[in-house]
């Protein structure tokens, strides 16, 4: 009997699906992230992505946030992780006797966030962390790595990016230094809002909050302040002296003398990135691709000075970066900027001609013994449509096993991009395909 009550299949809004094609080149990227993270020695780590509610919102005092996603098992509540921070503190603050400092860890995971589906803005998105995490101190050559990291990352994905480099503490100290301390989170609010915002929006803003014209002026302009390090240190040096904005100078001066030995050639001080997570103490950092600032930051961090205070007493710095994948995989999707997109991940495909299949079998678990991606067609069509098959999918050599084969040894290699057919035996199959 029929059944007339089937469910139309669809996916919740907000969640990447991706066709294979494209699902390789993704996992490419994600390879090449991590491939960098483990060669600058950073250890991996896979944390759950449910936690119990009350140590993943110790920070907001146990409060259920609205794009936490959370639910009860029983009388267990549970959330599901919406970053990779909050469960390394608690991983961090469990294991403190068996880590050693400085602590460097990274993880490539999903993280879940129940905001309003909009292009991109994704609930369920994969997340690039890496992170340095000191034991009551943490030295700002740390900084400096995360800086090397970035740029490591994003010459191994080929992409021309600019990172952004600041010090909070540059804008809290004159802030202070101008008399408005009470005021410091209210002032660089707007302030991080400048470039969307502009100027004459930002100044109705601050007179609001009760800031003169003067010190008005002089912070739009000190957050104007972008380029070479040496050139901008100088210039700002002189505006304040009060603690905190010396810390912040002396804290960038060291840290791009760290940066210049890296290597690293496309990192500029930017005073006008603020970051407006609270937790940011010091260094920060924004990675922009130069060309598409409608992509805004493909990559951010920082420094922050106590990532565990909720869960113990034990003071542990750390600096680190995130790479928001899905988003910037969906942004250069968007933007045509993917490259070729290519189904080929086998590089021999058997066809077995009459009853072969058996022979054919075992034929590729010696390949694969080879380390050659091969795969038997045991379809039912003709042998031309195998061929086409083959064809659309790019694989680059065929092997064709009929009953002669079998009882010579010697098979017929047929090189898909070349044109070109071999009679050869599988050892000699097995060299051309691996020189290829």
């Amino acid at each position: 009997m029929q059944n007339n009550n089937k469910i139309t299949p669809r996916k919740l809004s907000g969640f990447m699906e991706l066709m294979p094609e494209k699902q390789i080149i993704f996992d490419n990227m994600r390879d090449k992230i991590q491939k960098v993270f483990s060669r600058n020695c950073f250890s991996p780590l896979d944390t759950p992505v449910l936690e119990l509610a009350n140590v993943l919102l110790a920070k907001s005092g146990g409060e259920i946030d609205k794009e936490i996603y959370h639910f009860y098992k029983g009388d267990t509540e549970v959330a599901m992780r919406y970053d990779l921070t909050v469960p390394l503190a608690r991983f961090v603050a469990m294991n403190y006797d068996k880590l050693t400092f400085p602590f460097k860890r990274y993880q490539i995971g999903k993280v879940y966030r129940g905001e309003k589906a909009q292009k991109g803005r994704f609930r369920e998105f994969y997340q690039c962390d890496a992170d340095i995490i000191g034991n009551e101190q943490l030295p700002i050559v740390a900084d400096a790595e995360c800086v090397n990291l970035i740029y490591e990352v994003f010459n191994e994905l080929n992409f021309d990016v600019t990172i952004n480099v600041s010090n909070r503490n540059i804008l809290f100290g004159l802030v202070e230094n101008l008399g408005y301390k009470d005021l410091t989170m209210d002032v660089l609010t707007v302030l991080d809002k400048l470039p969307k915002i502009g100027k004459d929006t930002a100044k109705d803003w601050l007179k609001e909050y009760g800031l003169n014209e003067n010190a008005i002026n002089t912070l739009i302009e000190v957050c104007s302040l972008c380029g070479e390090s040496d050139f901008i240190l100088n210039k700002v040096s002189v505006l304040a002296n009060n603690e905190t904005y010396n810390k912040g100078v002396s804290e960038l001066k060291e840290l791009f003398g760290y940066i210049k030995a890296f290597g690293i050639t496309n990192a500029v001080l930017n005073l006008g990135i603020i970051r407006g997570q609270n937790y940011y103490t010091g260094t920060i950092f924004e990675t922009y691709m130069n060309g598409h600032p409608e992509f805004g930051a493909i990559c951010a961090g920082g420094r922050y000075d106590n990532l565990a205070e909720y869960y113990t007493d034990k003071k542990l710095p750390g600096v680190g970066m995130s790479i928001g994948l899905t988003r910037l995989f969906d942004q250069l999707d968007s933007h045509n900027m993917l490259g070729e997109s290519n189904l080929n991940i086998t590089e021999l495909e058997i066809i077995p001609l009459g009853d072969t299949i058996t022979h054919c079998l075992e034929l590729s678990t010696y390949f694969k013994s080879q380390d050659i991606v091969c795969e038997v067609n045991y379809d039912t069509r003709s042998f031309k449509a195998k061929l086409r098959e083959a064809d659309k999918k790019k694989i680059p050599y065929i092997l064709v096993v009929g009953e002669n084969e079998v009882a010579s040894g010697t098979y017929s290699l047929k090189d898909m991009t070349k044109g070109e057919q071999y009679n050869l035996s599988k050892e000699e199959c097995a060299e051309i395909i691996k020189n290829k």
